[in-house]
């Protein structure tokens, strides 16, 4: 008996949603171990993270933490251990080697910190720029209105026929912003694209790459140290140990005092996890383990053995 529409939805409604189904980029439970002399290093433990299209995220952390790993491997230079990797369909832990090529040269582009790896330079910003394009097999005419719109998009239009010898810094960073925008890829990633740049030439950058966001519909993603760049984006996301940490949320004052509100959130992840900030632990002298308290509209985390037995509670979990 064919089934009713009504229940086909019911189904659907039933099934239960796979993490991040709505976004772009879904990385879950990623581990990445590397070995040196022997020894194994973990770069990333389990991390979780979404990022949905038209976005434009930071991702913040130390020497170490893993947030070049990540891009790395966003950028299907590097594979993850174990976990789960997608961007848009692409799984990026099942790539054969012609899927990876394809993924790079449709789906990804990437600016380096580096401003000598991101450019030919033999070559002039407009041939450049066309480069991707000639190599995707663009037809000249189509390359050449392509190329114009992409260096107007970050205020080169006027330096087509420098190369990059004869361009500061910064407009080599943003011709290197036009070079990975050429095949309209989904996702631009940036690995500290102002960290050789002072803070105004720095801020042309991140202006270039908001305009990627803005007028050409790209989903961003940045690595940086920079405050100024982590401070203008709506999402920072930090990483510490190798797993996201903590999320600070920008939004427009609603006071109407033309400001911005920042509010910094822990990430829990989907085993239930919560990195605490060190300066937390320390002042609570928090160490191995904590005690768990449900409240009515929130969860307390005590010293194991402090005084909470005037504190009151609702419901006791263990020791986590």
């Amino acid at each position: 008996m064919q089934r009713s529409i009504v229940e086909e939805l019911g189904e659907r409604l039933a099934a239960p949603e796979e993490f991040g189904e709505q976004a772009l980029v879904v990385c879950d439970a990623v581990v990445r171990i590397f070995r040196s002399g022997g020894v194994e290093v973990q770069a990333l433990q389990g991390l979780d993270l979404l990022v949905h299209a038209g976005e434009m995220v930071a991702v913040v952390g130390a020497s170490g933490s893993g947030k070049s790993t990540l891009l790395r491997i966003l950028s299907a230079a590097d594979a993850p251990s174990a976990g789960r990797v997608r961007v848009g369909r692409w799984d990026l832990g099942a790539l054969s080697a012609r899927d990876r090529v394809a993924y790079r040269r449709t789906v990804v582009g990437t600016v380096r910190q580096q401003t000598a790896r991101n450019l030919v330079p033999y070559l002039t910003a407009r041939q450049n720029v066309a480069l991707p394009l000639t190599l995707a097999g663009v037809p000249r005419r189509r390359r050449a209105g392509r190329v114009g719109e992409l260096l107007d998009l970050v205020g080169l239009a006027d330096a087509g026929g420098r190369r990059p010898g004869e361009l500061s810094g910064g407009e080599q960073q943003r011709v290197a912003i036009a070079v990975a925008l050429a095949n309209g890829p989904r996702l631009l990633l940036a690995d500290e694209p102002t960290g050789e740049l002072d803070t105004a030439t720095g801020q042309q950058v991140f202006d270039a790459l908001r305009a990627a966001q803005r007028d050409a519909g790209t989903t961003v993603v940045v690595v940086t140290h920079d405050p100024t760049v982590s401070g203008q984006v709506e999402r920072t996301v930090a990483i510490r140990d190798g797993r996201t940490s903590s999320e600070v949320l920008r939004r427009a004052d609603a006071g109407g005092e033309g400001g911005v509100v920042a509010e910094e959130y822990a990430v829990m992840d989907r085993a239930g996890r919560v990195q605490v900030p060190r300066e937390y632990r320390e002042a609570l002298d928090l160490t191995r383990r904590v005690r768990l308290a449900l409240e009515a509209d929130h969860v307390s985390v005590r010293p194991d053995g402090s005084g909470d037995a005037q504190a009151p509670r609702r419901r006791r979990h263990g020791a986590a």
